[in-house]
């Protein structure tokens, strides 16, 4: 007993602690945020990423790898992390959806205001759309009466036909769910996640609707994309620039 206080017995709290304490670090946050992406990183990328030295970044690595948020491979002489999964990534993605905006860093060059911007106009949240435009593809899915959020986010009937007729290939065999509402982190509203969400991601980049800009998250929809959101969704083109 210290001061009258006892300590706690939940056999959760060291380990939510020390969790916590591996989120805790400013290098090591913007690494998380970075592999958002979905993509495999090396440690020198993510050390230029960070400006902090190959040797800081090793570092970092190490407690994160140690830590279960991010897992490794080597191929050759390199070293390339990513998250460990999609739970992860959720992880990431509703604590940054937790900061408030006026204790955000503000740009401080005219290049990190245009990230900034690209990033809030359309970027993917580990395997699935998010910013603006995944907000404009969730409010069309709804609106269509494709998606329903009265419940928790679960496709409809139509919904499930509109994947099939538009060539999106669902997978409903796995654990994750088909459909889960993710909070963004710029629009504050709910984006499409789950398995529905990444694979209208992955069709969406394969088919061109979009591609990637810079060397963030951000990405942008293309001519084709335009066509397609508009056609399929009933997007307008100014909704998605």
């Amino acid at each position: 007993m210290l001061g009258g206080m006892t300590r706690s017995n939940d056999p959760v709290g060291p380990g939510l602690a020390a969790l916590a304490a591996l989120m805790a670090d400013e290098t090591r946050a913007g690494f998380l945020l970075a592999l958002l992406d979905g993509r495999a990183w090396t440690a020198g990328e993510l050390a230029r990423h960070a400006g902090v030295a190959p040797s800081t970044a090793t570092e970092h690595l190490g407690k994160l790898v140690s830590g279960g948020l991010l897992t490794e491979e080597r191929q050759g002489r390199h070293r390339y992390v990513r998250l460990a999964g999609s739970r992860v990534a959720q992880l990431v993605e509703d604590l940054a959806a937790h900061v408030r905006p006026d204790t955000a860093q503000s740009p401080r060059t005219l290049r990190e205001a245009g990230a900034g911007s690209a990033m809030a106009r359309g970027r993917t949240c580990y395997d699935h759309l998010a910013g603006r435009l995944g907000i404009a593809v969730t409010a069309a899915l709804t609106g269509r009466g494709l998606l329903r959020q009265d419940t928790g986010f679960a496709l409809t009937d139509a919904g499930l036909g509109w994947f099939d007729s538009a060539g999106i290939r669902l997978d409903r065999t796995g654990r994750r769910p088909l459909a889960r509402a993710c909070l963004d982190w710029t629009e504050r509203r709910p984006h499409l996640a789950g398995s529905a969400g990444a694979a209208l991601c992955r069709h969406a980049l394969d088919a061109r609707w979009c591609v990637r800009i810079g060397s963030e998250r951000a990405v942008k929809v293309t001519p084709e994309g335009e066509h397609a959101f508009a056609e399929l969704l009933g997007i307008e083109a100014m909704a998605l620039r």
